[in-house]
């Protein structure tokens, strides 16, 4: 079921997969329309069913379907099969991961042609798990992120698991950055750099694909879940 989240940008919750060490995570992928009409799919979820392929056509045709790290790259296939003509985009090491899959360009801090007037992007890199480009709707003045933030919902761990998630800031109060992001930038100069740059966009709204939404006052939002990186007197 896809639902509005603003001006010309919707989600679509997916099902909760099992990750590394057993841990439950759900999913969420995000749709924006650009101004031509064409819709970009971010981070996409696993089963297409009729009624969402009616409702996305109901919006406009999909153009792009974008792996916005190599950790969300499984539904790929699926999406590629739907949606024979669109166009594929990859960030680093989407690639290898799924040599059948042709993706027609690689994510860059530049936004592609095809949505520089509607979406700005930022490529956050230096960092041992992945390489994750967050992008910026602009007519929803919303940041759309995949893995460097997240909130799971506590009822899906119990005993050591939720120990661990609590302690690698997988869950609690607000959406944050995990502990293992956070020590996996090995190249901390850059990811500053792109954390400054997230930090200046007008930012009303947050998605990120494992957490709930924030649908107001992103940019204060922003700042505290970076001010690890970025402190505030920076």
């Amino acid at each position: 079921m896809i639902h509005n989240f603003g001006n010309n940008i919707w989600i679509v919750d997916g099902d909760t997969v099992i990750g590394a060490g057993g841990f439950h995570f759900p999913t969420r992928m995000t749709v924006m329309r650009l101004s031509n009409r064409d819709l970009m799919i971010i981070s996409p979820v696993a089963g297409i069913t009729q009624k969402l392929r009616e409702q996305l056509a109901g919006l406009g045709p999909v153009a792009h379907i974008i792996a916005p790290n190599n950790l969300h790259h499984l539904a790929l296939a699926e999406w590629v099969a739907a949606y024979p003509d669109a166009l594929v985009h990859g960030a680093a090491g989407v690639r290898a991961k799924q040599p059948d899959i042709t993706v027609h360009h690689d994510l860059t801090a530049t936004p592609h042609p095809a949505w520089a007037r509607d979406v700005d992007q930022i490529m956050m890199s230096g960092n041992a798990i992945t390489t994750e480009v967050v992008f910026f709707h602009m007519a929803s003045r919303t940041a759309v992120f995949t893995d460097l933030l997240q909130n799971m919902p506590k009822r899906g761990f119990k005993g050591i698991r939720k120990i661990i998630a609590q302690l690698d800031l997988m869950i609690g109060d607000t959406p944050q950055v995990p502990r293992k992001f956070r020590v996996a930038f090995i190249r901390r100069s850059k990811a500053k750099t792109a954390a400054r740059k997230i930090l200046m966009w007008p930012t009303d709204g947050v998605i990120m694909a494992h957490g709930t939404p924030v649908k107001s006052g992103g940019k204060a939002f922003l700042r505290n879940a970076f001010a690890w990186l970025v402190p505030p007197t920076s």
